[in-house]
């Protein structure tokens, strides 16, 4: 019988035996498993998503066991995919190393380290303390975002770490704490003194906040909105005045005396203690938020990679 060749996407894969086809069925299980989804891992692929579902479909016929079940928006793994990814992502991750852009791995510096996570907590808390990984030939490329998106890309392969605001679902990516952040409730002083400051806040509550401007990061104040349930234990009803994406300059904003805002602690110290900004309320239980730091799957290929995330365990949770 005559064998079937591989056409330009990828479909049909059966070259010279089952060793060739077991690969490729490999690799699209791995994206599949990655990025919880048939169709995100067929963009990564290049494939078709019926091309990927096939080769799917294919592997779990050949191991005779489920390996994703399939939910409202995605898939997830059925126990036996975390066991098999867990045996064959380094060899494949490795694989992919030594076949890439550039020939082989042999006497070449390691690939740069993909690191992604919020601007801010990048700017204040990561960027500072570089120098010496760059001094130990570390090779970085730095990725600001937002948390689920770039835990999309992490899945993906496009990172090797990304710092999270929360811990990711299921058991595909490995998380670790890294720092925790406390809000905090501030204002410039002029506002400050126009609202009755701390004593009033502590007596009234957020109604001495009323006809004060506020100042958010988004349009449906996830942090502020988060604040008032926990410390006031109530629905926040205000609207922002100024939203902005972007924690330094919201807290810009406020510094020059726009209004009020929540904030991370660690982004506006300077500014509580120079006077800059006022700290209007300081609950006994405020309300923190834990960072994780999260690794892809196989990214332990390139030893770079645990330099970066034992460094930043050392010197983040040292801060």
């Amino acid at each position: 019988m005559r064998n079937r060749e591989t056409n330009d996407r990828g479909e049909s894969a059966q070259v010279g035996g089952s060793a060739a086809l077991d690969l490729n069925l490999l690799r699209t299980f791995l994206a599949v498993y990655r990025t919880g989804s048939f169709t995100a891992a067929a963009r990564l692929l290049g494939l078709s998503q019926p091309t990927v579902t096939t080769q799917v479909r294919a592997l779990e016929r050949l191991l005779d066991r489920e390996l994703f079940q399939r939910q409202a928006r995605g898939v997830s793994p059925a126990p036996y995919a975390d066991e098999l990814a867990a045996r064959i992502v380094q060899p494949l991750d490795s694989l992919a190393t030594i076949t890439g852009p550039g020939g082989p791995a042999q006497g070449r510096p390691p690939e740069p380290v993909h690191l992604a996570g919020p601007h801010e907590f990048l700017t204040r808390s990561v960027l500072p303390s570089l120098a010496s990984l760059v001094d130990r030939g570390v090779r970085l490329r730095i990725t600001p975002g937002l948390t689920e998106p770039l835990l999309d890309d992490l899945r993906a392969g496009r990172h090797d770490l990304v710092i999270a605001t929360f811990r990711p679902r299921g058991r595909a990516l490995a998380a670790v704490p890294l720092a925790d952040e406390e809000f905090v409730l501030v204002a410039a002083p002029a506002w400050a003194e126009r609202s009755g400051g701390p004593a009033r806040i502590a007596a009234d509550g957020p109604a001495a906040l009323h006809g004060v401007p506020l100042v958010a990061y988004a349009e449906d104040l996830p942090i502020v909105r988060r604040y008032w349930r926990h410390v006031f234990g109530r629905r926040l009803v205000c609207q922002p005045a100024v939203t902005m994406p972007d924690l330094n300059a919201v807290k810009a904003a406020v510094v020059g005396g726009t209004g009020f805002t929540v904030l991370p602690r660690y982004l506006c110290t300077a500014e509580l203690a120079s006077g800059a900004l006022v700290l209007l309320h300081d609950p006994d239980d405020p309300p923190i938020n834990t960072a994780f730091l999260v690794q892809r799957p196989g990214a332990s290929a390139n030893p770079h990679v645990a330099l970066v995330r034992d460094h930043l365990l050392a010197v983040v949770r040292g801060n």
